[in-house]
């Protein structure tokens, strides 16, 4: 039952704001791939693609919490491999770590050789159907970021409503950076293997993660924004030379 009692706890709402943080930085892999798959779709319907992205990852969110309890039953061993017992969470981790390494090498294989996309550039039914393809990309992997952040949530906090506040609030954030961050990507061909790349190293932490050899994400993080950072630098220093050479 959802109580919202805690709402006079200052304690409990230091434990909202965290868990909020969190959750926002745990959805930052969720985000780049969406911005990268919609925006091989067309300008007119990327928004709606971001959109629903994020909208289903919201709905398997408070799903999965209003199920806690089906959830960890899944944290339990269902059969062993060279002496590593797996469960159905090791089994969802590393079925979406290889798909996230396949995906994102493919599309690493796209912007250097690049193949006919017009599937997903066409007006009409074709379109459409490119829409639905990438939304169900983006169903797979968001059924397992959010394994990750449920995870999460539930052992940081006790109480369902503050977990499915900090879910929500989170993905309305996620929801109004989705745009810039996907414009963004697609203005710099470099951020894009910078961000396809990163795909490729999170797909490997959940690979790590469902056969019990655990890697902390933060060191991910740290590799990434100092990647972020030089290429930023370099960006600047490009625009300032370009600026230089025209007067």
């Amino acid at each position: 039952m959802i109580d919202f009692a805690w709402l006079a706890s200052p304690d409990a709402w230091l434990a909202l704001i965290t868990l909020t943080v969190l959750e926002i930085v745990l959805g930052i892999d969720n985000i780049i791939f969406i911005s990268i798959l919609t925006n091989k779709l067309p300008e007119q319907i990327r928004g709606k693609a971001r959109s629903s992205g994020i909208g289903l990852a919201l709905v398997l969110r408070i799903a999965m919490l209003l199920g806690i309890t089906w959830i960890i039953q899944f944290q339990e061993p269902i059969f062993t491999v060279f002496d590593t017992a797996l469960s159905g969470r090791d089994l969802i981790l590393l079925s979406g770590g290889l798909f996230l390494i396949f995906k994102s090498t493919r599309e690493i294989h796209h912007k250097v050789s690049p193949d006919d996309d017009s599937q997903y550039s066409e007006p009409g039914k074709t379109a459409r159907k490119g829409l639905l393809y990438i939304i169900i990309q983006i169903g797979i992997l968001d059924i397992v970021f959010s394994f990750d952040s449920i995870l999460t949530a539930i052992g940081m906090v006790q109480e369902l409503s503050i977990m499915i506040m900090a879910v929500i609030v989170s993905l309305v954030v996620m929801l109004a950076f989705s745009g810039p961050i996907a414009r963004l990507v697609e203005t710099h061909p470099t951020l894009q293997m910078l961000a396809l790349s990163f795909l490729i190293l999170i797909g490997f932490v959940l690979i790590a993660d469902g056969l019990h050899q655990h890697i902390s994400k933060g060191y991910i993080y740290v590799a990434v924004v100092f990647s972020l950072t030089v290429e930023v630098l370099n960006i600047q220093a490009s625009k300032r030379k370009s600026a230089q050479s025209q007067k």
